[in-house]
């Protein structure tokens, strides 16, 4: 009883079907456990070991005084130390970095340093500051001694400063010897801070105006984009039709000459044409001609339709018996059409684009924003066009935005103000 008992308590678990040992060695361990329910960490495997703290000595640490080479007073400080390290130097003494400034004698000042508008007092002054507070000239202006001596700015007192650097490293350099001469540009920094300070005080409502510009320049742009795309499509379209007129000329007034027999079976090529590029057989084997006839997916559902329809208008046969020549003639005609269908839908999209901008023209002459029409942008028509001269091709287009741009709230508001 007490071996049957032991039998029934001990579980046994089967690979399933299908599941690889490895993996079934992976899901159970060697004690027949399940698998955990939540990820565990058991610290077996390839872990590094965490350091075990107790089994070594503690480094001894002490009380010690240390003084900081940068202070020119003397001053002591404590602080906690390694024991090991007593008598070293303070280790942030390596970031104790000074700046060279020069030194000039009397002599030099006077024959290469002088300057009506600058007293040598006052350039000692400058120096002296200089060495003091490391180049931070917008402390040394702080400092600066505006009652003894005339009132400069920041970009006085840099200028001053730079141009004796860029005069004494010319004297004292070896000839021959290429020089890094400091150069500090005091009308441009004037400028600079002058346009930030602008900046800095304009209005809620002159920010959103500038926002709402770019906005609309960013609009201009992205249409002068896509005009250029459609134009350049629109000369593509254009110089397709004029050479597939000229290919079917010249065929034409080619005189037909007898192939010899040989080529004679040999499946002639169909020309590519401009407007639908019908696929070439040459693999090997039997092949159909309707399926040269066949139009390519590349042309849309819009297009086979708007083509069955110019076929069934002009009287041709949308299937027509699959003969060499007629096979060779239909995908001319469809290609032809093809092109004939682009280019009328380019001509629309001209005729619409003129239009609005002829609206946005007159909306804007009303407001008063735009001078009226002359004569000479009449069309021969009755319809006006901008007067905008032929030879300005570019300027045409920049007007052109402009004009198609609507006016900014400010603008609006000082028109209205105005009348």
């Amino acid at each position: 009883q007490k071996k049957s008992k032991k039998s029934s308590e001990t579980l046994t678990f089967k690979r399933p079907e299908g599941m690889h040992r490895e993996v079934y060695a992976l899901l159970y361990s060697d004690k027949k456990d399940a698998p955990p329910l939540l990820p565990s960490d058991t610290t077996q495997g390839y872990r590094t070991v965490k350091a075990k703290l107790g089994s070594k000595k503690v480094r001894p640490w002490k009380w010690m005084p240390f003084t900081n080479p940068a202070r020119k007073d003397g001053a002591m400080f404590y602080h906690w130390r390694r024991a090991a390290e007593e008598g070293k130097d303070y280790p942030f003494a390596r970031f104790n970095k000074t700046v060279q400034v020069p030194v000039y004698s009397e002599q030099e000042y006077q024959m290469y340093l002088h300057d009506d508008a600058w007293t040598k007092a006052e350039t000692d002054h400058l120096f002296d500051l200089a060495r003091r507070f490391d180049l931070r000239f917008v402390v040394i202006h702080d400092r600066y001694d505006h009652q003894q001596f005339k009132k400069r700015s920041v970009e006085d007192l840099k200028e001053r400063y730079y141009h004796i650097c860029a005069k004494l490293a010319n004297i004292r350099a070896a000839p021959g010897t290429d020089l890094k001469i400091p150069v500090f540009d005091a009308g441009h920094e004037r400028r600079r801070k002058e346009q930030l300070e602008r900046l800095y005080n304009r209005t809620p409502e002159q920010v959103a105006e500038e926002e709402y510009l770019i906005q609309e320049l960013r609009k201009i742009e992205t249409r002068k984009k896509e005009r250029e795309k459609r134009t350049q499509d629109l000369q593509k379209l254009i110089t397709a039709a004029d050479t597939t007129t000229e290919q079917r000329r010249a065929e034409r007034k080619a005189p037909k000459k007898k192939l010899p027999q040989k080529k004679e079976t040999e499946k002639p090529a169909v020309p590519e044409t401009a407007g639908i590029k019908f696929p070439d057989f040459k693999s090997a084997g039997v092949t159909l001609r309707s399926q040269r006839m066949k139009l390519p997916s590349s042309v849309g559902q819009k297009k086979i339709k708007a083509l069955e329809q110019m076929l069934m208008e002009l009287g041709v046969d949308l299937n027509p018996m699959p003969t060499e020549e007629i096979v060779q003639m239909f995908n001319e005609l469809r290609s032809d059409l093809v092109l004939l269908y682009e280019l009328k839908q380019a001509f629309a999209n001209c005729e619409y684009e003129l239009q609005m901008l002829r609206h946005r023209y007159e909306a804007l002459a009303k407001a008063g924003s735009i001078g009226p029409l002359s004569a000479e942008g009449a069309h021969p028509d009755g319809q006006a066009v901008l007067g905008i001269e032929e030879g300005k091709g570019d300027a045409k287009d920049q007007i052109i935005d402009v004009v198609g741009a609507p006016l900014t709230p400010n603008s609006v508001r000082r028109k209205v103000a105005g009348a």
